[in-house]
Formats: C-alpha cells, structure tokens, sequence
C-alpha cells in the first residue's frame, strides 16, 4: 500500500507559483495497478517521483508498507564511467539484491554482447534502454513505477520485453503514467485522474479514462472505447528510455 496524507507540491520561478498537488490524501491499494491520468503538465511524472522519494513534497507525507521501484521511465543515468556489469552490480547493492545473479540475469536479457563490460558512455540509446529494462526487471518490486515507456530494439526484443513486464505485474501492482489509452486498459484496473492540483481516485480505469478525456475535450465519436481495437497494434511495448536514479529507494 502507497499512502499519500495530505501532500502539497509548490514549484517558484521568476515570481510565479504553480502548485502541481493540493492537499491530496489517497491510498494506492497493495497489488493493484493504478492508471494515473492528466493533460501535460498536470504534475503526474512530479506526483510518480514524489511517491519514489526522489522528489520532497513541499508539505504531507508519503509512505508505502511494500518495495517500490525506481520510476521506469525517470530521466536518470548510470553512472558513465562504469561498465553496464559494473553499474547493474551498484543497482543490485542498492536494492539488496543478489549481485551476481542480477548481472547474469541483465546480461541475458539485454543482449548487448560485449558492450556490457565497457563504459556506460559507449552505449547507443539502445543500448542504454536494454540495460536500464533489464535491470529494473530483474528486481521483484511490491509496486513498480512507470513513467511513459516507449519503444525501442527490434522486434524481437520488444516482444520480449512486453511480455516480462507483463509478468511482473501478475504478482506486484504499479502506477503508471501513459498517454496511451490502450495501453492503460491492457496494464491497469483502477485510475486516477490529476485535474487542478486534486486527485480523483476511480476503481474502474474506464472511468477514470472518461474522466479524462472528457477534461479535454475528446469528442466522443473520436475516442477508442474498452474492447476496440487501438490505431496502431502492438503500440504497448514497456521499455524505457533512461536508467535508474542511485538514489531511488
């Protein structure tokens, strides 16, 4: 469970104040997947990394009973002078984890051949996508957070990306950040929806998606409804672009 207790975000520049959170209060159940909804700049990837204590509230607080995991999709790095081995061995004494397994296991999984034991900043942006990929799944989280993954690799390797997520998320909950409505129908249940600083919390992602789309203006006739095929098939392939914060807890 992630409980979020009266929690306010301030940011201050050049004289203005926008707040991103207003008092929020809510629960994010244990084992749950929950869509978290809002136009750009709503302060959702804000909210995600307050909930992975990589950003502070300005006041509240924020506390889960369970593992979370670093946002997927956090503009972060590994460090670049380190080999990909070196770096996934960091990650795994962060988190506890078992150093050599988690190494064989990224090294499998993200197929990068040689490159895995040279500096991190060799790497091709694919290169990096697969390492961070393999890394955060090869840790078994309570709630993995996922900010706006996209695509990257062949076809191969994004098939098998999508399906490793996809059985992460049989045994954890999560909190996702997507504006792809199909792909928050296909990972999550419940939804929540950032409007003016206030989270409104819905136990159907159906709702939560009305809700949404409704705020911004969606014609109806325009909108992919539960069970209808999405525009552009297979567009749901969770890999992400950045590697994991070292100060995530």
């Amino acid at each position: 469970m992630i409980r979020l207790e009266h929690v306010t975000k301030r940011y201050r520049a050049r004289g203005v104040t926008t707040i991103v959170a207003d008092d929020i209060s809510a629960t994010f159940p244990t084992g749950v997947s929950v869509g978290l909804l809002g136009r750009n700049g709503a302060g959702k990837s804000s909210l995600l990394r307050m909930i992975a204590g990589t950003m502070r509230p300005t006041s509240g607080r924020i506390w889960s009973d369970g593992t979370l995991s670093w946002p997927v999709g956090f503009a972060g790095s590994f460090h670049g002078d380190l080999t990909g081995a070196q770096n996934v061995r960091f990650v795994a004494r962060i988190y506890g984890v078992d150093t050599d397994e988690l190494e064989a296991y990224v090294r499998a999984f993200a197929n990068i051949g040689p490159h895995f034991d040279r500096p991190f900043f060799t790497y091709s942006s694919g290169m990096r996508s697969r390492l961070a990929f393999g890394t955060s799944m090869g840790i078994d989280f309570d709630t993995y957070l996922v900010d706006e993954v996209t695509s990257v690799g062949d076809g191969d390797f994004r098939l098998r990306s999508e399906q490793v997520f996809l059985d992460r998320m049989r045994g954890a909950g999560a909190v996702v950040v997507s504006h792809s409505m199909p792909m928050m129908r296909n990972l999550c249940t419940m939804g929540a929806v950032l409007h003016d600083a206030r989270l409104t919390f819905f136990d159907d992602i159906d709702e939560a998606i009305a809700m949404h789309e409704d705020l911004l203006g969606i014609p109806r006739s325009r909108r992919i409804l539960p069970g209808a095929a999405p525009p552009q098939p297979g567009a749901m392939p969770p890999v992400p672009a950045a590697a994991p914060p070292g100060g995530a807890r």
